[in-house]
């Protein structure tokens, strides 16, 4: 019987099985992590090689360079992973592994390791998409989360604000037409001379701030629930360069708490007006930026102000990790979604959902 044969019927008798541990793998961009999940929401490992030190030198994640540290790392990231876990590969019921999007050099280390992982275990492949991923952290973050919600995907490539209908079918309402709110961050931060990683260096010199400056642009999505950020992006840059051709000193840390402002006023309002659109009264935070507390307590007090909930993972689960591939492909398992057959190849571009 042919592989993919054999896992039909294996799927079949997992979704009936009250246990079932997932090995999750993550390798998109310039984290390599693996993770034992149980039943989507009980976390027994993830383990997380991170590549930050080696790429903040080139001021940015090289592709190369991740994939080569992605193919050094992940023997030992899975080794760990199972020895954290205390189980042994036997116990592993199937694999799930981001496909897409992300690096393709670094999505092909990933699945390339799940695809021999799954055969030599004869166990299901379930292939992730990565937004799917992130949502997906919240169901280990509060185990009572359950759909329909509003979720706000934020992270170096993506800004988009799903509906999520239930654990795999997601509406897309809202997305960014340019640059992505990390990429925003990353920007500002080397405009500044605060370099790589943007995100949090932005975060942690806003704290020092006040919010008293107004960036001049066109918004040209203000009547949407679509975002664009190389506007505000552009107006931080010339706010800057302005100031110094006149000789004027610029404090750092105003610009950063005004951007931080202007950015999380931007994102509170579009998805507190998706959600009470929808009849919803819960919004989810997913993606790297989630885990700017800044962004989510200003989301959370104005999403109050209305009596909505807003959740958001700890930040280890707001990055890239293992964990939320884990979730997913559980989830996908159960819905009889997902399974990929050996022939399965990583995919730089997909569809969001």
């Amino acid at each position: 019987m042919e592989y993919l044969e054999r896992m039909r019927e294996r799927v079949k008798e997992l979704q009936k099985k009250d246990k079932v541990i997932v090995l999750g793998i993550e390798s998109s961009c310039d984290e390599t992590s693996i993770s034992v999940v149980v039943n989507g929401r009980e976390v027994l490992s993830n383990i997380v090689a991170s590549q930050i030190d080696i790429h903040t030198r080139f001021g940015g994640v090289v592709p190369e360079v991740a994939s080569r540290n992605h193919i050094q790392a992940i023997t030992n990231v899975y080794e760990l992973a199972l020895k954290e876990a205390g189980i042994k590969a036997q116990d592993i019921d199937a694999v799930a592994v981001t496909y897409g999007a992300g690096l393709i050099g670094a999505l092909f280390v990933g699945v390339s390791f799940a695809k021999s992982l799954a055969y030599a275990l004869d166990v299901p492949l379930i292939a992730v998409n990565h937004i799917k991923g992130h949502i997906s952290a919240n169901y280990i973050a509060d185990k009572e989360l359950e759909p329909p919600f509003m979720c706000l995907v934020i992270s170096g490539a993506h800004t988009s604000i799903f509906k999520a209908e239930s654990y795999t079918e997601f509406k897309l309402l809202g997305q960014t037409l340019d640059d992505a709110i990390g990429e925003a961050f990353d920007k500002v931060a080397r405009v500044i001379g605060l370099g790589y990683p943007g995100g949090p260096k932005v975060e942690k010199l806003a704290l020092e701030g006040k919010n008293n400056i107004i960036f001049k642009r066109q918004n040209s999505t203000k009547d949407s629930l679509n975002f664009s950020f190389s506007g505000i992006k552009t107006a931080v840059i010339n706010y800057v360069s302005n100031a110094k051709s006149r000789g004027e000193e610029v404090n750092n840390a105003d610009i950063c708490c005004s951007f931080q402002h202007l950015v999380a006023k931007e994102l509170a309002s579009k998805v507190i007006k998706a959600t009470k659109e929808n009849g919803l009264d819960k919004i989810v935070l997913a993606g790297g930026v989630s885990a700017n507390r800044f962004l989510y307590n200003y989301i959370k007090e104005e999403a109050e102000k209305d009596g909505l909930q807003v959740l958001a993972p700890n930040s280890i689960l707001c990055t890239d990790n293992g964990a939320m591939i884990a979730s997913c492909g559980y989830y996908s398992l159960m819905a009889g979604e997902g399974l990929a057959d050996l022939n399965l190849t990583a995919k730089a571009n997909i569809a969001y959902v």
